[in-house]
């Protein structure tokens, strides 16, 4: 083992631990457990994920959050397992940022929406909103995959579940917006935080570096399951954080509707597109994305059913030729290494997404909603906002987002340049080996004989 890798592992093993160690302090001051049969605190409490009241919650849902926690988890961390470099380590990337993200989620989400005579009081909806936050970093990673180390991972979390938080409450908050499936607030949000930091972060002879991105895939075994997680469960993510009972049941069935045209799609536009005609598993899980980010914010809005088809559907064209147009362009034009894809998988369905939503806000009437209105759009329905109105600023939010991830992402991305932080310049491969061995290493090491250790260990 070189110095540097030795080095690497210690700082790692010395952050993770003064991380821990300053989050189970700050959780002693500050977290409590929020009492539930207290109406004047739960009234003071804000659904950070919908700008809701979730006292029309009743209970602990644990379903909503099953399929919130296995998207996180499963649906996210496989989007980030096809690339035969990264497969490995990137699961446990997955892991590592989850870990500290939904700690530093609930302390940063608590300040800004249930801080009460000086306690954060956590309930269930509290981790819901807090894996809304780290999905939206995992998104970020996959745009920096193998660019950065560990290390930079950590302090990049730290700094983005802040500026997620500054701009959820933004959106949600002060500008009114409705977006409980995060179209802006987690998938437009995290693409392109993201390519902002890879830009920043990027090579000035990168040449040698580019020759060397990784082409190859895992078997699509990865893909295969991350898909079949995303057909179950996102119905169910994208729907945690609508009022029950009235709303949920539109943001289910327009998702679950955009996800089936979303997939076919993919088979109507790839064997177009590749000469080989062979369509891989990355490619449906991809464009099942696509059409959940652009349902996020029309999901629970009056789309009807075959206008969630017409959605889903578009999106799954989107996907598959931005890969083939865009993602050489970024890459050759502006420098921006994008690992995984995001922008074509999040970003671009995000911004569409949306707009989309901004277009259903217009058309919004009471006729058309009925008693759902004061759900959807409350300020609508009291009076105090028109249609139009609420419209300006669901469009509005979108800019908005984008200066915000400008500009912090600009400034993360400087500070993860620190000499420092950073990997030594001549890596063998683009990814850094703290969290495992490449796959040549390891069949060096094999034929000479010599006992693996585990391949990700931190």
């Amino acid at each position: 083992m070189s110095a540097h890798a030795a080095s690497s592992r210690l700082k790692v093993s010395g952050t993770c631990f003064f991380l821990q160690i300053l989050t189970i302090i700050l959780f002693a001051v500050f977290v409590r457990y929020s009492p539930g049969t207290s109406p004047g605190l739960r009234s003071a409490q804000l659904n950070c994920s919908s700008g809701r009241n979730p006292s029309s919650d009743s209970g602990f849902h644990h379903p909503r959050f099953r399929d919130v926690h296995l998207q996180t988890l499963i649906g996210f961390g496989f989007l980030m397992a096809f690339l035969s470099r990264y497969g490995t380590g990137s699961m446990a990337v997955n892991f590592l940022v989850v870990a500290f993200a939904i700690q530093w989620a609930i302390l940063i989400q608590g300040f800004f929406y249930s801080f009460l005579n000086g306690k954060i009081y956590m309930e269930a909806q509290s981790m819901v909103s807090a894996d809304f936050c780290a999905g939206a970093i995992l998104i970020s990673v996959g745009a920096i995959l193998g660019r950065v180390n560990p290390l930079q991972m950590l302090l990049m979390t730290l700094l983005e579940v802040i500026l997620f938080t500054v701009n959820e409450h933004i959106l949600l908050s002060l500008m009114g917006v409705s977006d409980s499936g995060g179209s802006l607030t987690v998938h437009t949000f995290g693409a392109y935080f993201g390519l902002t930091v890879s830009w920043i972060l990027r090579q000035p002879h990168s040449d040698k570096r580019n020759q060397q991105q990784d082409m190859g895939h895992y078997p699509d075994v990865f893909a295969a399951v991350g898909t079949i997680y995303l057909w179950i469960f996102w119905p169910g993510f994208a729907s945690a954080t609508t009022v029950r009972t009235n709303a949920e049941p539109w943001a289910a069935l327009n998702n679950y509707l955009a996800l089936a045209a979303s997939t076919l799609a993919t088979f109507v536009i790839s064997p177009l597109l590749h000469e080989e005609g062979v369509l891989q598993m990355t490619q449906v899980q991809d464009a099942a994305v696509a059409g959940m980010a652009m349902m996020g914010m029309a999901g629970e809005m009056l789309l009807t059913p075959f206008g969630a088809l017409i959605a889903g559907f578009l999106a799954g064209l989107i996907s598959p030729l931005g890969f083939k147009f865009l993602t050489p362009v970024l890459c050759s034009k502006l420098n921006i290494q994008d690992a995984c894809g995001v922008h074509n998988v999040h970003g671009m369905p995000g911004i569409l997404g949306a707009l989309l939503g901004t277009l259903l806000t217009a058309l919004a009437s009471a006729d058309a909603y009925g008693n759902r209105m004061e759900l959807v759009f409350p300020h609508v329905a009291d009076g105090s906002w028109t249609a139009t109105y609420q419209a300006v600023c669901q469009l509005c939010a979108l800019p908005v987002t984008l200066l915000l991830v400008v500009l912090g992402g600009s400034v993360v991305g400087a500070i993860l340049k620190i000499k420092r932080l950073g990997s030594p310049p001549d890596t063998q491969y683009l990814e850094n080996k703290t969290l495992r061995e490449v796959s040549g290493e390891r069949r060096e090491r094999r034929a000479s004989g010599e006992e693996l250790g585990a391949s990700t260990s931190v």
